[in-house]
């Protein structure tokens, strides 16, 4: 006579389900944003992305780039799965990595308040659909600024007309419009992962640099030729920790934040980028 099965073991024949979620060119690719796939109990990231495979096999070669999160925050590929979980494949992001290492050097893991205790706020956060318009240093400052800080460092990331590097698997598409004008940038973004990655990266900022009053503002949809695609306000009392936070601010989220970029021609498009770095860089 057979005997029931251990409390919390699979039952025979169980399966999990996964929803995988794909962006940019892996989308393209597959000519779809989401796949759901069924998968053996006790499957990995590493399994879920081979059951992709086999179903779109034009991802493939793009295995070497790709980076992969469970549910919002980055994953390996040995990392296990669970029924229900999303898991999205992160193709190379719109800066790309800069640093390969991924030592916290100090990052502070506890959010402060948003806000101090006269109600204004400490920072800004905002993936943004719409044009920022001229004045959104000045916005950003006015909002944030208080009595006590003698530096306000603003930054501004503009739509230029000479392409960027192009991500993996795009080099192809690239060299058929060498020497052709960019005429605007596409942005997409995996919203949710993306606004927490900001705010890692403001507690980065300071623990680092003791910059609390802190914006990082990024488009998306798409931005003209000329048009600003990204803002960052620093504001600290002295100018050497404001400069050296707009600085991380900008350069972190470029190689992280899953925000992908597309730079349009006038007969087709590139994606630019290089793989996420999945933590901040070593200090």
């Amino acid at each position: 006579m057979t005997g029931s099965p251990e409390p919390g073991a699979p039952l025979p024949g169980a399966r999990l389900r996964v929803r995988i979620r794909l962006f940019a060119v892996q989308r393209e690719l597959a000519g779809t944003r989401e796949v759901p796939v069924d998968l053996s109990p006790g499957a990995t990231v590493e399994d879920a992305w081979t059951a992709l495979v086999a179903l779109h096999p034009a991802l493939s070669p793009g295995r070497p780039s790709v980076r992969f999160a469970v549910n919002g925050e980055y994953a390996g590929p040995e990392a296990p799965l669970t029924d229900g979980d999303e898991v999205a494949m992160i193709p190379p992001v719109s800066g790309g990595a800069d640093d390969a290492g991924a030592d916290d050097a100090g990052a502070d893991d506890a959010d402060p308040e948003d806000a101090d205790d006269a109600g204004q706020p400490r920072r800004i956060l905002e993936l943004r659909a719409e044009p920022f318009g001229n004045g959104i240093l000045d916005e950003l400052a006015r909002r944030l600024a208080s009595p006590e800080d003698g530096a306000i460092v603003g930054f501004l990331g503009v739509t230029r007309r000479t392409p960027g590097t192009p991500a993996p698997g795009q080099e192809t598409e690239a060299a058929r419009h060498e020497g052709r004008s960019v005429e605007a940038l596409d942005y997409e973004a995996l919203e949710p992962m993306a606004l927490r990655i900001l705010g890692e990266i403001a507690n980065e900022i300071r623990a680092r640099f003791a910059v609390q009053r802190l914006a990082i503002v990024h488009r998306t949809g798409e931005v003209p030729l000329g048009d600003a695609s990204v803002a960052i306000v620093a504001c600290a009392p002295h100018r050497a920790a404001a400069f050296a936070a707009a600085a991380y601010a900008i350069d972190e989220t470029k190689a992280r934040a899953p925000i992908w970029k597309a730079e349009r021609f006038a007969d087709g498009y590139v994606w630019i980028g290089a793989p996420a770095r999945e933590g901040p860089r070593g200090g």
